[in-house]
Parts: structure tokens; sequence; C-alpha cells
């Protein structure tokens, strides 16, 4: 068994050529293989997203704290908030981030398929970013 202590791993800044904004990522779990899964949690600071992307085995989101947005390819942005659990697809280009207004935390559970659990795209443009969720 390894015991990985709150805290005891340091926070990583993301990286520039796949998050807008401010985005620190702390990893949770990443075990040896031969597992496959690995586990971070994600805080965005107000207006930070990822880039587009997929994940060869798809990805679970669930949400920790605050408020945000993320949007699939060829649809509306999402609203999701504290306690939503999101599901991505194998191979889904989709993005998420913060709202334009409230930081953001996620926990981010990806499976690695021949050593790849994410593939980058291109930026979300802030044209793409600020259409936002539809008024209800």
């Amino acid at each position: 068994m390894i015991l990985k202590r709150v805290g005891s791993q340091p926070s990583i800044k993301a990286p520039e050529a796949c998050f807008t904004g401010s985005v620190r990522m702390d990893p949770l779990n990443a075990p040896p293989p031969p597992a496959r899964v690995s586990v971070v949690s994600v805080t965005f600071e107000p207006g930070a997203r990822s880039a587009w992307h997929t994940h060869p085995l798809g990805q679970t989101l669930i949400v920790t704290a605050g408020c945000g947005w993320t949007q699939c390819e060829g649809e509306p942005i999402v609203e999701i908030r504290a306690g939503d659990v999101i599901w991505c697809p194998p191979d889904h280009k989709h993005w998420h981030g913060a709202s334009a207004t409230t930081s953001m935390t996620h926990i981010g559970v990806q499976e690695a398929l021949d050593g790849v659990s994410v593939v980058w795209m291109e930026k979300v443009t802030d044209e793409e970013y600020n259409v936002g969720p539809p008024v209800a």
C-alpha cells in the first residue's frame, strides 16, 4: 500500500500550452504500471480553462468547489457546480474550466491507453468562451 498524505505532493502550475489563465494541478494518484488510471485535482481561477482535448478511454470529472463551465464540440456551454459528476466519453472533444466570475475545482479521473491519457488540441478562444452558458 502507498499512502500519500494531504499536502505531501507539490502543486503544479498547469502548462500554458494546454490551459488559458491561472490553473493549478494537484496530483492525487498516479500508480505505477500496470495500473493505467490517474487522478488529479485541478483548480481554475475565474476565466481560466483547458484547451480543447479528448481522452482515449474517457474521463470522469467530479466538481468539488465553485462554479465552472464545460462544453462538448457542437453543443452549448453547460454550467457545472460542486457535487456535479460529468462523464466525457472516449475521443469526445471537450473543454472545462471556471466561469467568468467564479473559480472551480474538479477531480479528473482518466485512464491511459498505450501511455496516453489526453490528446491536447487548440485553445478555447475568448470568443468561444465568452458565449457562456444559455440563460435559463
